[in-house]
């Protein structure tokens, strides 16, 4: 029997296994509908979310653990939460024109050009002017073949990707190490104390409530990690460079119950530290060995503020020959295989949300709850490391099979489809894994809009998704609402 993905991440989070009798679904089907298990794995990532916020919470109360719930149709609003988010009225401007699949001599490339840099530097790799056309752009890859371009590319800093297969990314250096990578690396550096929490109380209970995050991410995977931990209580600072802005949408649909500032890290060291000295957690969003530079390597932070919980994020792992490439959802999604399963003869295609960015947020907060929890029974900093591709191989390779399976009373039976060998598809069918019978139901996802809600702030009235992360007694929304990117000082209230 194939386990369940929730099963799988809280399996990888440490967690007790005991713990998943506390969590029920709503299944809905078109939920994320996908050639890929997309819809159960976003519901793993997210109920393995809500199972360790309720973990946390028991232990900062004394009390039971609370019961969490997921719904497939709040975990799929919440993983394009981009989309239905607006601004004073305004749809949110998406993917640039130069962000896309191009077709090459011998195949397909996908670029990543959303920000202003990326574009000059891919204009640069293909010997054209700044901000070239669209169809100047295809007639310079047409000619080039896809992994002269993705080098090329690359060398000259850009962000460009040949589509590949599955099976060619496995048998690719950097599919190999991914491959050998956990799920969720964990990591105990040092002997600290336990840590001690204040006594957890209030309606609606906020499990990371006094806890200080410092947020040096950026795009979306680890921006949804900081932001779930805002909404668990915890004081989120988010720093950027002052010369690399976010992309505004981007900032104002995961800045919710964060604040905004911006910090020269190589010249304001003092500055650095003084927030390290007072910070809780460390979340980043660098190239690995990239923080370094900056003292923000995890033996390093280990040793400038003990206690730490370290959680890291990159695109393409710590290993590997790519490991210190840049990279975003969409160019992984090229990369493993995906673009290939979801598409079609003629073109590749994606998946139906940006779900390696989401979903790696989620298991992101989720492994820092977890390091608090474990914290506070064994001390030690805490190290822990997540990659989108090693997401994305858990969605191509890990949970094969499980969408869609017979409800039974006995073991959950899998069938596949003779024509594509892949899982048979049928409406009303769901994964049972640790989730009782009694508490599941199975009602359709047709519309968004009782997961989304509005409010003011300072950038206009907002509209937008509620987080698809819950727990009896846990918060429904955000204390707080986005605020202007950068407009907050680099300190701690």
């Amino acid at each position: 029997m194939t386990p369940a993905p929730v099963t799988v991440a809280w399996e990888a989070l440490g967690g007790d296994p005991a713990s998943l009798s506390r969590l029920s679904a709503v299944v809905r089907d078109g939920a994320l509908d996908a050639r890929l298990p997309v819809r159960e794995v976003a519901r793993g990532c997210v109920g393995a979310c809500a199972l360790a916020a309720a973990e946390l919470a028991a232990r900062r109360t004394g009390r039971a653990m609370p019961a969490a719930e997921v719904d497939d149709g709040a975990v799929a609003t919440a993983f394009v939460s981009e989309r239905h988010l607006r601004v004073g009225g305004r749809a949110p401007v998406s993917f640039a024109p130069l962000s896309r699949f191009w077709r090459t001599a011998d195949g397909w490339v996908r670029t990543h050009a959303n920000y202003p840099h990326h574009r000059a530097r891919l204009s640069a790799a293909l010997g054209l002017p700044a901000d070239p056309a669209a169809e100047t752009v295809a007639a310079a890859l047409a000619e080039r073949s896809a992994g002269e371009v993705e080098e090329s590319v690359y060398a000259a800093g850009g962000l460009a990707v040949a589509l590949r297969t599955a099976r060619e990314w496995a048998a690719h250096e950097q599919g190999a190490a991914v491959a050998g990578m956990p799920l969720v690396a964990r990591e105990r550096l040092d002997e600290e104390p336990p840590r001690t929490f204040t006594d957890l109380a209030g309606d609606p209970l906020r499990p990371a409530a006094g806890v200080r995050v410092l947020d040096l991410t950026r795009v979306i995977a680890g921006p949804v990690a900081t932001r779930t931990l805002a909404l668990l209580g915890a004081d989120v600072l988010r720093v950027d460079p002052p010369r690399l802005p976010e992309l505004p949408d981007q900032h104002a649909d995961t800045g919710f119950g964060k604040r905004s500032a911006t910090l020269d890290l190589t010249t304001d060291g003092r500055a650095l530290q003084e927030l390290l000295d007072a910070a809780d957690v460390v979340v980043t969003g660098y190239r690995p060995g990239a923080p370094d530079r900056f003292g923000l390597g995890p033996r390093a932070l280990a040793g400038r503020r003990p206690g730490l919980v370290v959680a890291q994020l990159s695109a393409w792992g710590d290993e590997g020959p790519w490991a210190g490439r840049r990279g975003f959802d969409s160019l992984v999604q090229a990369a493993t295989g995906i673009a290939v399963a979801e598409g079609s003869a003629e073109r590749p295609g994606a998946l139906p949300a940006q779900a390696l960015d989401h979903g790696t947020g989620y298991l992101l907060a989720a492994a820092v709850l977890r390091s608090l929890t474990e914290q506070s029974r064994e001390g030690g900093t805490r190290l822990v490391r997540l990659s989108l591709a090693r997401t994305a191989q858990w969605l191509t390779n890990g949970p094969a099979g499980v969408r869609d399976v017979q409800r039974t009373n006995g073991p959950v039976g899998i069938r596949d489809d003779p024509e594509t060998n892949g899982p048979v598809r049928k409406a009303g069918r769901r994964t049972t894994g640790p989730v009782p019978d009694d508490r599941t139901t199975d009602t359709p996802y047709e519309r968004a809009d009782r997961w989304l809600t509005g409010t003011d702030s300072p950038l206009g009235p907002l509209r937008h998704a509620r987080s698809p992360v819950s727990f009896e007694g846990g918060p429904r929304d955000w204390q707080r609402p986005p605020g202007n990117w950068g407009a907050d000082p680099a300190r701690w209230w």
